[in-house]
């Protein structure tokens, strides 16, 4: 493994960055791991994982200091994803999803309302996201919740599907139509909602194939009152700002499923070094060896690239949407391949519970799909090259 161990020191922190992800390291190793298999096996919600997360103050991170945050890169932020997810990928998307959500309050709110939310936020809010809808996956403008003016408040009408966080987040980030605007994509805003707002009703939660420690609800948004001090920014403004979350959540997507990733290599490299067939173990077949040697180099590759998108996002490129879709859709394609892998060295072993190869393979499937399918991406990157 030594190939990685020098790939993950190339990284350069800042003192305080480098204290937080050892503080990550420690967490992950100490108390995540070990609790995974059990908050799988039960869909229970890690809330002991959740304080122990809070204690560290990783939500601050991302929040700027003069809100009571701590203002650490995203390229940091993208490191405790990807450690976290090694340890238990359930509870890397709730804690990385307080980022997607919450980032569009961080990057297009007003003053007041940055000093309403964002102190919450840094002292530990959990945030939902909420874009998709029944008939709006995808594409997410065919979105069809409803935003109506009435007075100094915004009535709010419409569902939401797939929802990470839905059921337990204490900021909601809602995308709506503004009823007052006719053009479909124009009329696209953004509002907050705060948990406990009448009309907010959680319909379901989904029992899912992987993530089952991470909560995921359908939720219901009947006459929804809030403020029109909660609008992000005007009507209408909702396109660039959910364009700018893509793009910031899509490298996001990508460390979690690398961290998904390297757990499964390392575990199957484990393995293979023990098991014996044939009277030799079975990381001397040329065969397997091979197999390693393709994973081994994409994942490297995979990480570099990952990396370089953050590098550029710290640097302030806004214009990096090809760039995120192509490293969420090669990281999560990885993910898939390496874990499916993973469980074919483990043979029947890996199809049982008793060793975490099968879990992440689950786990691993979530990210070909969300933060838009990797054919959207796949569309995405291939159309960017025909000349204008």
């Amino acid at each position: 493994m030594q190939i990685f161990h020098r790939l993950d020191g190339g990284q350069k922190f800042s003192e305080e960055e480098a204290l937080l992800i050892a503080g990550v390291r420690q967490l992950a190793r100490e108390q995540v791991a070990p609790a995974a298999a059990e908050l799988d096996r039960t869909s229970s919600f890690p809330w002991d994982n959740v304080r122990a997360i809070n204690r560290l103050g990783l939500n601050a991170m991302f929040v700027p200091e003069a809100f009571g945050g701590a203002g650490l890169s995203y390229t940091a932020y993208l490191e405790c994803v990807r450690e976290l997810a090694r340890a238990c990928a359930a509870t890397a998307i709730v804690w990385a999803t307080n980022f997607h959500a919450l980032k569009p309050l961080i990057d297009f709110a007003n003053e007041a309302q940055k000093r309403r939310f964002l102190p919450r936020v840094a002292d530990g809010a959990l945030g939902a996201l909420c874009i998709t809808e029944p008939t709006a996956g995808s594409d997410a403008t065919g979105m069809r919740t409803r935003f109506r003016p009435e007075g100094d408040e915004i009535v709010i009408d419409g569902g939401k599907t797939f929802i990470t966080n839905g059921d337990v987040a204490d900021l909601y980030v809602v995308f709506g139509k503004w009823s007052e605007i006719g053009e479909a994509k124009a009329a696209i805003s953004v509002a907050v909602v705060e948990k406990g707002a009448a009309g907010l009703k959680v319909l379901r939660k989904e029992d899912k194939m992987g993530l089952r420690a991470s909560s995921t609800a359908a939720l219901a948004f009947e006459a929804v009152r809030v403020p029109r001090a909660n609008l992000l920014g005007r009507p209408g403004d909702g396109l660039p700002i959910l364009f700018s979350a893509l793009n910031k959540s899509r490298p996001s997507i990508a460390a979690h499923a690398l961290g998904i990733a390297r757990a499964a290599f390392e575990d199957a490299v484990a393995y293979i070094n023990q098991r014996q067939q044939s009277g030799r173990r079975i990381v001397e077949f040329q065969g397997i060896q091979f197999l390693l040697a393709d994973h081994a180099t994409d994942l490297a590759m995979c990480e570099r690239w990952l990396w370089h998108v953050a590098g550029e996002l710290d640097a302030g490129r806004t214009d990096i949407g090809i760039e995120a879709s192509m490293l969420k859709m090669r990281a999560s394609d990885l993910a898939m391949r390496i874990t499916t892998d993973a469980v074919q060295l483990f043979g029947g072993y890996g199809y049982t519970r008793d060793f975490r190869v099968e879990r992440l393979m689950r786990d691993a499937k979530i990210t070909q799909i969300w933060e838009g399918t990797n054919q959207v991406h796949r569309q995405l990157i291939g159309r960017s090259f025909i000349e204008r």
